[in-house]
């Protein structure tokens, strides 16, 4: 539906993953059945799940335990998650759950306290039960080892960058995701400080999800991590008459 055929579509997951940084990952079908060339490491499940979770909407469905599906007609269906986390492990909201005889039970789970949101993947797992204690204890030990310092939340205005030449002059950046730094529980987040650096100069046009920038946080000297800041829109490049008002304010 969304690229014409499964090929176009496989070539656009390959495409993707190559952009997350999943180097270890290559796909030859939409399904996820097993497939010589069809393979992927848990590190790599990992970057695709941390973007995943980006989108809000993601987590409402995954934190379901169970629900109707085609509730309101005259053929509902009762649906269990297979996750069984969601409903046993405190915060745990997602993430998929995966078995074929040659990969055996694989899971993506995440869970979320206050700002700070884990992710963990098993893959290989002899059962549901060893699959579920392993991630379990994976959470335990992150929840209970680290903590974040939140940079920006989601609609928190980032900074103002100048478009050279387009129709709109200055772009306000504004959080479309939390933005935070983990640090080790005991750590002091004092020094930890953030700087946007913007990719100048910046001329229009510019498309929407173009990179025009990094966010970088530092505690200290040191840089703790770093984040790719895309333009939220697109901005077109200004018309003569425009560029000739602004000379001539």
């Amino acid at each position: 539906k969304i690229a014409g055929s499964e090929e176009a579509f496989v070539e656009m997951m390959n495409e993707k993953a190559k952009e997350l940084g999943m180097k270890n990952t290559h796909f030859s079908n939409c399904s996820g059945l097993p497939d010589q060339d069809h393979y992927s490491s848990a590190y790599d499940i990992a970057l695709m799940s941390r973007e995943l979770v980006k989108y809000d909407l993601i987590t409402q469905y995954t934190k379901k335990y169970q629900d109707y599906l085609r509730k309101n007609t005259d053929n509902p269906f009762w649906l269990v998650n297979t996750n069984k986390l969601v409903r046993f492990y405190p915060g745990a909201d997602g993430l998929k759950t995966g078995f074929t005889n040659e990969a055996r039970f694989c899971l993506s789970a995440t869970a979320k306290r206050d700002h700070f949101r884990v992710i963990a993947v098993v893959l290989g797992e002899p059962d549901t039960k060893t699959r579920n204690a392993e991630v379990s204890k994976m959470f335990d030990h992150a929840f209970a080892q680290y903590t974040t310092v939140q940079i920006f939340k989601p609609g928190d205005t980032m900074g103002t960058v100048n478009i050279e030449k387009g129709q709109v002059r200055d772009l306000t950046l504004t959080a479309k995701q939390p933005y935070s730094v983990l640090l080790k529980k005991g750590d002091s987040a004092k020094g930890v400080r953030h700087e946007l650096v913007v990719n100048e100069p910046i001329k229009a046009p510019v498309k929407a999800g173009q990179p025009i920038g990094k966010l970088v946080v530092y505690k200290g000297d040191q840089v703790l991590t770093e984040f790719r800041v895309d333009s939220p829109a697109d901005i077109a490049k200004a018309n003569f008459w425009t560029m000739l008002k602004r000379t001539g304010a």
